[in-house]
């Protein structure tokens, strides 16, 4: 476990951390990180920041997950309540109305590829039990419960850090060193997850870019990105369409497409492994294209002897 005050990673456990591919189980499919994946959002809320939400509307949540699906999202993440700064809670059954439809549809199709976004142990239970394979959870597995939860089902799950909860975390956010406090959190409840029977190969880590962090603390974050590679799990990164795009370029939610595609590539040349967002075809010809020209550079590099 890592303390805030903790030394930074050895240069010898930076290169371990990152020598080859990792990978994490999805139901009885494994997901190699030989190269950046895509994971989809399907918000079918009212009122997600983004301004692709569904309202509710479960038919149209479908067809969105299985558009991304077939333009080649690893995976789907299916949420039923808003994450915005300052939203408030939604009602468990109106969570469950929301999501477990869309998940036990998707999931009939395209088995071990679909995960739930949830902060409930008991919309994640019953998303689960509809077919889910994977829990996104933004509060870090804080709940016990959701800890159990994911257990019992031998569920992959994303541990994501965010400072206090969606209502509060962006009033005046701070950090002694924002990216090793980040890394004292995953690292504390990657551990908690495991003592509890989470398997090592299940566990995906998210450093919550947006959550209880401004914009500089967001840069800092994705330009510090390869020291979380320390804690020896996939790093998920979610930057799409963020308010920290907005900030820079002046656009709103709906026009922060080429903002989100540099971020994202961005993000992958700094170690991130499976990135979450919106537009999930143009971000996947974005990756490829960064992708060749990373795998030609690490060729120069190693013939080099760099």
């Amino acid at each position: 476990m890592v303390s805030h005050g903790s030394r930074k990673p050895s240069a010898q456990m930076m290169r371990r951390a990152v020598s080859k591919p990792l990978s994490v189980k999805l139901g009885s499919c494994m997901l190699r990180f030989d190269r950046p994946k895509v994971m989809g959002i399907v918000n079918n809320t009212p009122d997600s920041f983004s301004g692709d939400g569904l309202g509710g509307d479960c038919a149209l949540a479908i067809e969105r997950g299985k558009a991304m699906l077939e333009a080649g999202a690893a995976v789907v993440d299916i949420g039923g309540e808003s994450t915005r700064p300052g939203a408030d809670p939604v009602p468990l059954e109106l969570e469950k109305k929301r999501t477990v439809p869309v998940v036990e549809a998707l999931s009939a199709s395209y088995p071990g590829r679909i995960s739930i976004d949830t902060m409930k142990p008991d919309v994640a239970q019953a998303a689960l039990l509809a077919g889910a394979v994977m829990v996104n959870d933004v509060t870090g597995l804080r709940n016990p419960r959701m800890i159990d939860v994911v257990v019992e089902h031998d569920a992959a799950v994303v541990i994501m850090h965010m400072l206090a909860g969606p209502k509060t975390m962006q009033v005046r956010p701070r950090y002694k060193d924002v990216v090793k406090d980040i890394a004292a959190f995953l690292e504390d409840r990657v551990a908690a997850a495991e003592r509890a029977g989470v398997g090592a190969r299940k566990i995906m880590v998210d450093p919550g870019i947006g959550f209880g962090k401004n914009l500089n603390h967001n840069l800092e974050v994705l330009a510090r990105l390869r020291e979380l590679k320390s804690i020896g799990k996939p790093v998920v990164i979610g930057v799409s369409r963020k308010s920290f795009i907005g900030r820079i370029t002046g656009m709103p939610p709906g026009e922060r497409l080429e903002g989100s595609l540099a971020a994202a590539v961005l993000a992958v040349r700094e170690g991130a492994d499976m990135v979450r967002v919106h537009d999930v075809p143009e971000t996947i010809r974005a990756l490829d294209v960064a992708d060749a020209i990373l795998v030609e550079s690490r060729k120069r590099a190693k013939s080099q002897g760099i």
